[in-house]
């Protein structure tokens, strides 16, 4: 493992590649596929809430089937297999179905439906009694939304934010197989197929040190946020 080729070859890594890789796997491969998740899944995971049959604003039950169905549907796919079937998508969208820029599109896809279901559950653990007291004081179904809602389950929808964004970030250094770049297609393509183990490893301890520091600090952020351990 710690040949003079292995440690020459992880040397040029450093020095030439790995600021990038790791700009890649926080940002275009992480935090930005996230965030547009979380653009369209928490609107669909209220929309769960507060469409169903016992909310605040009921809507048809075969449109609420159809929305669930889709949404099981897009969760139930394994992503490798989701992200062979979107490249097109990408092509189409960003205009290349190679590198980190086209990977984004699959990722967001593959996301946003476990968003709205981290999103749902989030929603749905608020307290009805604060509901009930609203819609008593005359509070619009948006009102109720805005400023009952997402302000009370905002501690748990912090939670579910660095959830997702460590499972995107598991995502995007799987994506590294199929021409995405960030840490993961460096351990792909330098390490595994080059069968350079030492090059393998440090980018699996460097992405074992990245989710660790999603992690602690969205605990950290969660915990600000709970007004009940103030």
């Amino acid at each position: 493992m710690f040949s003079e080729k292995n440690v020459e070859l992880l040397s040029n890594i450093v020095h030439n590649d790995l600021a990038t890789a790791i700009f890649e796997t926080i940002f275009p491969l992480t935090i930005l596929p996230t965030l547009l998740a979380f653009i369209i899944g928490l609107p669909l995971g209220v929309l769960l809430v507060t469409g169903d049959k016992r909310g605040i604003r009921p809507l048809p039950g075969p449109v609420m089937q159809v929305l669930n169905v889709i949404i099981n549907l897009l969760r139930s796919v394994p992503f490798l297999i989701l992200l062979v079937v979107v490249l097109p998508l990408s092509r189409l969208i960003v205009g290349t179905s190679v590198g980190t820029k086209a990977i984004i599109v699959p990722l967001t896809i593959a996301a946003f439906p476990f968003v709205a279901r981290l999103v749902e559950t989030s929603i749905r653990e608020v307290d009805q009694g604060v509901i009930e007291a609203a819609q008593a004081m005359g509070a619009s179904p948006m009102q109720i939304v805005w400023k009952v809602m997402i302000p009370e389950a905002k501690p748990a929808l912090l939670s579910n934010f660095f959830v997702a964004l460590i499972t995107i970030f598991g995502y995007g250094a799987m994506a590294g197989i199929l021409g995405g770049g960030g840490l993961g297609a460096i351990a792909i393509n330098y390490g595994y197929y080059r069968r350079r183990d030492l090059v393998m490893w440090v980018m699996v301890i460097l992405l074992i040190v990245l989710v660790q520091i999603f992690q602690s600090t969205g605990n950290t952020i969660t915990k600000r946020s709970d007004k009940r351990i103030r």
